[in-house]
C-alpha cells in the first residue's frame, strides 16, 4: 500500500506525541508540524477514513494497528537516520532536519547498509571511548 509523505509525516508525529505526552491531540500535531488547526483536521479525516487512526469524543487520537506499523517504521527510520548523521559530524539540529528529508524517500536497501554502517561506527566510538 502507499501511503503520502503528508501521512506518514502526521502518523510519525502523532506517535511522537504518544511517546512524549501519553496522549494525542490535534492541538499538539499542530504545533509539532508547525500546521494550521484545519490542516490536521483535513489530515486525521483523512487517515481516519484510511484506518490509520480513530478519534473519541473527546477529540484524543489513537493510531491503529495498521497506523502504528507505519509511524513505527517512519519513526524508526528518522532516530537512526539523526543517529547516523549526527555520528559523521553533522550538528544534531541539521541532522534531524535531514533525516526528515530522507526518511520518507530512501530505498530499503540504502537505509538497510546505513544502519549496518551505522552501527559500526557506534562500536568503534565505544571502543575509542573505553580506550581514553
Amino acid at each position: 500500500m502507499t501511503i503520502q509523505k503528508s501521512a506518514e509525516d502526521y502518523l510519525e508525529a502523532m506517535l511522537m506525541m504518544k511517546e512524549q505526552h501519553g496522549y494525542i491531540r490535534s492541538i499538539d500535531i499542530a504545533d509539532h508540524l508547525g500546521v494550521t488547526k484545519p490542516s490536521v483536521s483535513y489530515a486525521t479525516k483523512r487517515l481516519r477514513e484510511n484506518g490509520f487512526i480513530t478519534m473519541d469524543h473527546s477529540g484524543f487520537i489513537t493510531l491503529t494497528d495498521s497506523g502504528m506499523e507505519i509511524a513505527d517504521r517512519i519513526y524508526s527510520r528518522h532516530k537512526m537516520l539523526t543517529d547516523f548523521f549526527t555520528a559523521i559530524g553533522v550538528s544534531p539540529e541539521i541532522a534531524r532536519t535531514d533525516a526528515c528529508k530522507v526518511e520518507h524517500d530512501i530505498s530499503e536497501e540504502t537505509f538497510k547498509a546505513m544502519s549496518r554502517y551505522n552501527e559500526i561506527l557506534k562500536e568503534a566510538q565505544k571502543k575509542e571511548s573505553s580506550e581514553a
